[in-house]
């Protein structure tokens, strides 16, 4: 384990997690631990390995005073919690694909000829393919990560919120991003709770699943 991570435990990140509202306001999380909480989370899958999540992380006084208007209906998880991370998606994720397929040859993840191959075949398509069906695919991919975010908080001792109830034609531009290229996924409220949070009912497998 990595020296601020608090479990491995499968079932207390898994079980124990629940969607927090209140925070305690003077837990605060170092940017040298986020990034590592970070790090954990971007080992979750992406289409041929793109990884098109960006997240702004907003930890400050003055960057959540940009964000409480933005998000009226959770003010209070907004401003009572260590940081909130903006999760957004790249629409232009291939222009990191020379870097990507480069790097994993130099660590040895795959041989030159792979990388060739693999490029050589899907970056056309890539740089070609029409808004709403690369608005899927990073989004997809971007759901996953946001997951991932929250379980590995759960690692390291602290508790989640996802909200979707912000202003998301105005997020990218609020802190310097173009709103063209970077598709808002969720928030994610990041902090120590303040309570156990309530437990929530699951439908059956039986109910949502189907054998063939």
């Amino acid at each position: 384990m990595s020296k601020y991570q608090k479990t491995n435990d499968f079932n207390e990140i898994v079980y124990g997690r629940r969607s927090i509202k209140e925070y305690d306001p003077t837990v605060k999380i170092s940017r040298e631990e986020m990034s590592e909480i970070l790090t954990q989370a971007t080992k979750a899958p992406s289409s041929i390995n793109m990884q098109p999540w960006r997240f702004v992380v907003i930890d400050s006084e003055e960057g959540k005073a940009i964000l409480a208007p933005l998000s009226k209906f959770n003010k209070d998880k907004v401003l009572s919690s260590s940081a909130v991370i903006a999760v957004f998606a790249d629409l232009n994720n291939i222009d990191y694909a020379e870097e990507i397929y480069s790097k994993a040859v130099e660590l040895g993840y795959m041989p030159q000829e792979v990388k060739e191959l693999q490029l050589n075949a899907f970056k056309p398509l890539y740089e070609k393919m029409s808004y709403e069906k690369m608005k899927d695919t990073v989004m997809l991919d971007a759901g996953l990560v946001s997951m991932q975010l929250m379980l590995v908080a759960r690692a390291y001792g602290y508790d989640t919120n996802a909200i979707g109830g912000y202003e998301k034609d105005l997020i990218a531009e609020a802190y310097g991003l173009d709103k063209d290229r970077y598709i808002p996924v969720m928030l994610i409220s990041i902090g120590k709770a303040i309570n156990d949070g309530f437990q929530s009912y699951r439908l059956p497998v039986d109910t949502i699943t189907k054998w063939k």
